[in-house]
């Protein structure tokens, strides 16, 4: 079995082995460099190496990978210390994103970052200006672009069956990869894939293999996610993204599915209303640290280094998510206050203001669909606005977009 592609030096990579005999293009490809869309899977399953029986061999699929909890002290003084900073972080979070006029105002602004950066890890790389205008313009945006936008449909769709089914189930977890990933039909079938250093070329995992034993332990896992273990929810995530990780149970898409459920298991807790942590931030910044950490889990069970991170993760993020929406609010009562006293009485209106935080680029369109304007008035609108310095106009193809520049500033500064 050879190894494909050509990762940076020291990254790793993920790859599925052609089947013995098939020989075809599509089931010998599977490099994707590092955050490779399969990647999360560094965090690999031999976390129970310091009590198996054997050596954990990364080279074997790792079929007896141990149900959650581990039969370690999850829950040590420095963790639980942690734990308090990062649930008053959360809780502080909580409900105020209910403080703003409309909640597509986080939709399309922190949960399209949040896309972004977990991409980001994916190494699937676009622009917070091309994101922005494909959610506006009509025309095809990119592939990268198309990739991150279905990234932030899986999460709203996710969120979406909380609302119906209060429960993170198997089936939840197969509509939302649906979702990140075009052609993912479910549980993956095939053997051949694991995971490599492409500097060494050395094997450093391989997840279970067999569709039945991944949904034995996509099982087991779903049991521990509704169980009333105990444990802190936050210490329980860390727990859940780790052995998520390590099951590895699609063809692609397993790592941004894992993160989207990270922010699904805090709606479904209770921690937070809206799915708006921006997680994937703290990790894009700490790439190296994050995969060292999950590999370091798998080779000699350091659960307390891993629950550590994920832990600051949701603490710092909280505290990042918390200051944009604070950012988002305080411009909004600005920029109220500023057409309020300069645009012509005719055009003003609370609702047409708070529409142009729906998103950073507006277009006439959206008032129309808002009902603050048909179609000509619309235009005059938008040019008022571009004349007191709120907007400012792009054209993109035929048609004519308006950013609301501080607002872009604000997300992307």
């Amino acid at each position: 079995m050879g190894l494909m592609g050509n990762a940076a030096p020291g990254h790793t990579f993920c790859m599925k082995a052609a089947r013995v005999g098939s020989g075809t293009a599509a089931e010998s490809r599977g490099y994707w460099g590092v955050g490779e869309k399969e990647v999360s899977q560094l965090e690999g399953g031999g976390a129970f190496a310091i009590i198996a029986p054997m050596p954990f061999d990364p080279r074997v699929p790792y079929n007896d990978l141990p149900p959650l909890p581990p039969p370690v002290d999850v829950e040590t003084k420095a963790i639980l210390r942690k734990t308090v900073a990062a649930s008053r972080a959360v809780a502080e979070l909580k409900g105020l994103g209910a403080t703003l006029p409309n909640q597509a105002m986080l939709v399309n602004t922190l949960v399209v970052q949040e896309a972004k950066a977990s991409s980001e890890i994916e190494n699937i790389i676009t622009t917070n200006d091309a994101l922005f205008k494909a959610i506006s313009a009509q025309r095809e945006p990119d592939t990268a672009t198309k990739e991150v936008l279905r990234y932030r449909e899986a999460l709203w769709r996710g969120y979406q069956l909380l609302q119906q089914d209060p429960r993170l189930t198997l089936d939840l977890f197969v509509k939302v990869v649906q979702v990140v990933c075009e052609g993912v039909q479910g549980i993956r079938e095939h053997p051949g894939v694991f995971i490599g250093n492409a500097r060494t070329r050395e094997v450093v995992y391989t997840p279970p293999e067999g569709a039945e034993v991944i949904r034995r332990k996509l099982a087991e896992l779903e049991d521990f996610i509704h169980a009333d273990t105990g444990l802190d929810p936050l210490v329980k995530l860390a727990l859940i993204h780790y052995q998520f990780e390590a099951i590895h149970p699609f063809s692609d898409g397993n790592g941004r599915t894992g993160r989207i459920l990270n922010i699904l298991f805090l709606v479904q807790q209770g921690l937070l209303e809206l799915p708006v942590l921006y997680l994937s931030r703290y990790i894009i910044d700490n790439k190296p640290l994050y995969y060292r950490l999950l590999r370091e889990v798998t080779a000699r069970g350091a659960w307390e280094e891993w629950i550590m991170f994920m832990l600051t993760a949701v603490e710092e993020t909280a505290l990042l998510t918390r200051r944009r929406i604070l950012a988002i609010r305080d411009l909004l009562e600005y920029t109220l206050e500023l057409a309020r006293e300069k645009l012509p009485a005719r055009v003003y209106s609370k609702e047409l203001i708070e529409l142009l935080f729906h998103r950073p680029y507006t277009k006439g369109q959206h008032l129309v669909d808002a009902g603050i304007a048909e179609r000509q008035t619309a235009a005059e609108y938008l040019k008022e606005l571009e004349a007191i310095g709120v907007l400012r106009r792009h054209k993109i193809g035929k048609e004519n977009l308006y950013l609301n520049v501080k607002l872009y500033e604000l997300l992307t500064g």
